[in-house]
């Protein structure tokens, strides 16, 4: 299967879609799968930065999103998508709503993989909500690996 670009979306793409983005781009190239990842966020404030646990959390991974600035969704994001995952059932549900057209690509990250669970949001909570977030994102990363080989 030939994959050209997955994009993963949260709520402010402040936390959880760049931290799966920069968790997919890893474990993907350490497979020696080329896809191009991506983030946004249903209701981001473009430009702004991740948040401030979300770097930490992924410099202790040996990741950065220093330079991350935070995108809307939009139409021009599924141009080339063959997947957009979402960290929750209400994004997906936005999603649905909003790009109709895109409908075949649209999953939540736990459905694709066929886990029944949303990734809870730790803007504003500690550090170690932050870690669990990570975790939990990139144990459903490691089966979104084993569906794409």
């Amino acid at each position: 299967m030939t994959l050209k670009k997955i994009v993963f979306i949260c709520t402010g793409n402040t936390c959880r879609s760049p931290m799966a983005a920069a968790l997919a781009s890893s474990i993907f190239a350490k497979a020696g799968l080329a896809i191009e990842v991506t983030s946004a966020g249903v209701s981001a404030w473009a430009n702004q930065p991740a948040s401030r646990h979300a770097i930490s959390v992924m410099t202790d991974k040996g990741l950065c999103l220093a330079a991350h600035k935070a995108a809307l969704v939009s139409e021009a994001l599924f141009d080339g998508a063959v997947l957009a995952l979402t960290m929750t059932s209400t994004h997906k549900v936005i999603l649905l709503s909003d790009y109709p057209n895109a409908k075949d690509k649209i999953f939540t990250l736990g459905e694709y993989v066929g886990k029944n669970t949303d990734i809870s949001d730790p803007f504003g909570g500690s550090l170690e909500d932050y870690r669990a977030c990570a975790e939990q994102i990139e144990k459903l990363l490691m089966l979104v690996l084993k569906k794409l080989r």
